[in-house]
């Protein structure tokens, strides 16, 4: 009876002094359950089950207690949505053609100026909205616009070099008495680099779309009407981005 009394305390002291431990592997994946064996080569650690599993020791990133895993896991979170919360600052230049489809081709080129957020969750996924200053040039004729815009920029891959996707749609406000804007749309296709957690730089193609109302003068029978046209400014571009 008393042999049986003392394994009895024993196991009940072994269980209060055995605790459980995280190990962290330079994977980023991380095992709880209690450290059966840990030396230069190896690591072996028990499960919640009973199942162990052995680690080679260059595997493994640090060993904490369960307690001091769980602060860093809260303080990982929490830093993720503060990274979320914080604003980031998208700037672009393009230039290129400028196209009145079957009608003329000129040049054109843009400046945007864009606010969100650069960093969601675990992805660097742009999403904000802002302002640009467009500038078109066909034949004798200047059109400018200030698009308003909501815009997308997602990156394929979380990786330091990555091709990137993005979309815009808005209103082109047209700068002169003698037209008026309309939709806006661009669209982005290219590749950027991440040069650290807020910053990257991106070298695109893009696509920019804008309508607009002209006010032209016809002549019918030698006399002077005010009319209004209907115009689809298309302008391919090759855009660099600036994420800050």
């Amino acid at each position: 009876m008393r042999k049986t009394l003392v394994l009895f305390a024993l196991s009940l002291v072994c269980a209060i002094c055995a605790h459980a431990e995280t190990i962290v592997l330079r994977t980023g994946a991380r095992v709880k359950g209690e450290i059966v064996l840990q030396n230069a080569d190896v690591v072996i650690v028990r499960d919640a089950s009973g199942a162990r599993f052995q680690y080679p020791r260059a595997e493994v990133q640090e060993i904490l207690a369960t307690d001091a895993a769980e602060v860093k896991e809260q303080e990982a979170e929490q830093d993720n949505i503060g990274t979320s919360k914080k604003a980031s600052i998208l700037l672009e230049l393009a230039g290129g053609p400028a196209v009145i489809p079957s009608q003329a081709v000129g040049g054109g080129f843009s400046v945007d100026m864009l606010v969100g957020s650069h960093h969601i969750g675990d992805r660097h996924l742009f999403i904000g909205g802002g302002l640009g200053y467009h500038g078109l040039f066909i034949g004798e004729e200047k059109y400018n616009f200030l698009p308003i815009q909501v815009a997308l920029r997602l990156p394929f891959m979380e990786q330091k070099h990555a091709p990137v996707f993005g979309v815009a749609l808005g209103y082109g406000v047209g700068l002169s008495r003698d037209y008026l804007g309309g939709l806006y749309a661009g669209l982005d296709f290219g590749y950027r680099c991440q040069l650290n957690e807020k910053t990257a730089i991106a070298l695109v193609l893009a696509a920019q779309f804008q309508q607009a109302t002209i006010r032209v003068i016809e002549e019918v029978s030698g006399i002077p009407y005010a009319n209004t046209v209907g115009r689809n400014f298309v302008t391919p571009s090759i855009k660099f981005a600036l994420y800050f």
